[in-house]
């Protein structure tokens, strides 16, 4: 009996072991909503602060660019995780050549960045949004999309939800693209102890951006124009020189049901793929030979 007993409290030992190794599981909930508030809440103009117009008290606001110059601005603070978003209405007629861009971004030299940055193109051509993570220093995770509406004729929300286990990019309320840490299984560095400032531009980068730098911009069409509202940041804010939240596992993002998407959230993510994708790292076969290994992991392939 006594060995019997024995045999039991190990058995029963295992099983606590094992269900305190196990990953925690929860159902996954979209980002909360967004606050709208004015653009100097949150915001300063980075350069060229003239190219920068205020509607209604900051509650609106649009960047120029012309021959002379585009312009930017950043957030007055510095985050380690969060949820960020922008209503953007970008540049429309002929906008080859344009980029506007809406990231984030840590102030050094092996830095991190998280980027939304949607290139122009010519009259009736369809906008194309690229994003990208950098972590270390190292980018080269360029993935690019079509978008299912016309992104000139309406304001749309684009938002990136940050925590330590995945950072989730938003349109409206579809995911376009999830990169997964995967510091601890895989090895490959994610940004997790850099805080950075969202940035957003417009400005000429007709060498690239619209058909690999065939098409120029066309100066005629100037003042290019992208309107703003919204500017919601939610994040642990931090100096730039902290490498650690203090609330760190206390706010909402931390939660269980905010470190993966949900079923249905993945079945509108493998939608963009199968028809909105134009590119992917991930399946790009003469620029790596093997699939980079995140992207399994990251439901990519």
């Amino acid at each position: 009996m006594a060995a019997a007993a024995r045999r039991l409290l190990l058995v029963a030992a295992a099983a606590a072991l094992l269900l305190l190794l196990l990953p925690e599981r929860a159902s996954a909930a979209a980002p909360r909503k967004p606050v709208d508030v004015p653009f100097q809440k949150n915001y300063v103009p980075t350069w060229a602060s003239d190219h920068i117009h205020y509607v209604d008290g900051g509650k609106e606001v649009q960047l120029y660019l012309d021959r002379s110059t585009g312009t930017g601005f950043q957030t007055r603070g510095s985050y380690l995780f969060g949820h960020f978003s922008m209503h953007m209405k970008l540049v429309g007629g002929d906008s080859a050549g344009t980029v506007t861009a809406f990231y984030l971004s840590s102030q050094n030299s092996e830095h991190d960045e998280i980027d939304f940055e949607f290139l122009g193109n010519r009259t009736g051509q369809p906008y194309i949004l690229q994003t990208n993570v950098f972590t270390g220093g190292k980018g080269d995770r360029e993935q690019r999309i079509y978008l299912w509406f016309d992104p000139t004729k309406e304001y749309h929300s684009y938002s990136v939800l940050w925590n330590l286990y995945m950072i989730a990019f938003f349109v409206d309320d579809v995911p376009i693209r999830v990169f997964k840490n995967s510091s601890g299984d895989l090895g490959i560095r994610y940004p997790f102890n850099q805080p950075m400032k969202l940035y957003s531009s417009l400005w000429n980068a007709d060498d690239w951006a619209t058909r690999g730098g065939r098409e120029k911009t066309d100066w005629a069409n100037a003042p290019f124009v992208a309107s703003y509202r919204g500017f919601h940041v939610d994040g642990c804010e931090a100096s730039a020189e902290a490498r650690f939240c203090a609330t760190q596992g206390a706010r909402w993002w931390d939660q269980p049901e905010f470190r993966d998407l949900d079923g249905a959230q993945y079945r509108k993510l493998r939608e963009v793929r199968q028809r909105y994708t134009i590119y992917n790292y991930c399946t790009d076969k003469d620029r790596y030979a093997a699939v980079p290994p995140e992207c399994a992991k990251d439901r990519d392939v």
